[in-house]
């Protein structure tokens, strides 16, 4: 069997097997689609797999560089284990070693929020298309309400969403599931209304979020949305959707909020994922304790 059938039936088996998500299944393919075609027929050459390492560290950073050897190495261990390598597996001899680089998350300053949230809003007063700027504005709110990612976002399917309890429920990586309470009334009563004006095409659809065609409102035009009313805002940050979930775990850790809820909020399975906002909301209370710290407003007499 030749190299790229291997792959195909590894992705096959990512896919239905591993249960992994679409997004990951892509990006392990073309990892290893880039990879065959650096090495061609030396797969199990050392020197040509050092040699394609070797160029990952000349053309992109550590951490797409460590993505893409894992998913090589992947691919290789399941060729091993499915005793379809006729040789040892190569990568067992291969070490790569990285300088490990803290790279804190990028969060949009409340201030910013607060601006672009409000010139939402009142474009709702005078917008011709109510149910573009209702699903606009019920997605943003979403995304600092829940801190779900992009895709979890575009994939809500209308049978996810609770809209008299206000529960969410969300399929995050692994299509590991997760529930997520709506707790301010007005978020709440604005997905109400954009799923009033809406309700025929995303029954017919399935999903919740829709676009002008009746079909899935992508991730990509959720991107082109908020690039939208970012400028008619005025923000002066350039605003991810991914932003929007380092921002609500850094904001809810400096109101105090327990760790522990903040990774189920996030669905990270590891509370080391979640630690890395400590370091962004230490910062906060450096800013707290030079404030207002009582022993600022001493008066304390020092010897001459």
């Amino acid at each position: 069997m030749e190299i790229r059938e291997e792959m195909e039936q590894y992705l096959e088996f990512c896919q239905y097997r591993k249960e992994l998500s679409r997004n990951t299944v892509k990006a392990y393919r073309i990892d290893l689609e880039q990879f065959l075609r650096y090495v061609k027929e030396d797969t199990l050459l050392r020197s040509k797999i050092e040699a394609y390492i070797t160029e990952l560290h000349k053309k992109y950073k550590q951490k797409t560089v460590k993505r893409k050897i894992a998913s090589i190495k992947a691919f290789y261990q399941y060729l091993e284990e499915e005793e379809r390598m006729k040789e040892s597996n190569p990568f067992t001899k291969i070490r790569v070693k990285f300088k490990e680089v803290e790279s804190l998350p990028r969060i949009i300053p409340r201030n910013e929020i607060e601006k672009l949230l409000n010139c939402m809003y009142a474009i709702i007063d005078h917008s011709e298309k109510k149910s573009t700027i209702y699903r606009d504005l019920t997605i943003v709110e979403i995304f600092f309400a829940t801190g779900a990612r992009v895709y979890e976002i575009s994939n809500l399917k209308r049978q996810d969403i609770d809209l008299d309890n206000g529960i969410i429920r969300i399929f995050g990586k692994g299509s590991k599931e997760r529930c997520v309470q709506i707790g301010n009334h007005d978020i709440l009563e604005l997905m109400k209304a954009y799923y009033q004006m809406n309700q025929e095409v995303i029954e017919e659809c399935g999903f919740f979020f829709v676009n002008q065609q009746g079909k899935r409102f992508s991730e990509q035009s959720i991107r082109r949305m908020l690039r939208k009313y970012s400028c008619q805002a005025g923000v002066s940050v350039h605003i991810t959707p991914h932003m929007f979930r380092h921002s609500v775990a850094t904001y809810l850790l400096e109101e105090g909020v327990d760790i522990m809820y903040i990774q189920k909020l996030l669905g990270h399975s590891s509370i080391k994922t979640t630690q890395i906002y400590l370091h962004i909301a230490s910062k906060k209370q450096m800013e707290i304790l030079r404030e207002r710290h009582p022993r600022n407003r001493m008066q304390i007499q020092r010897a001459a």
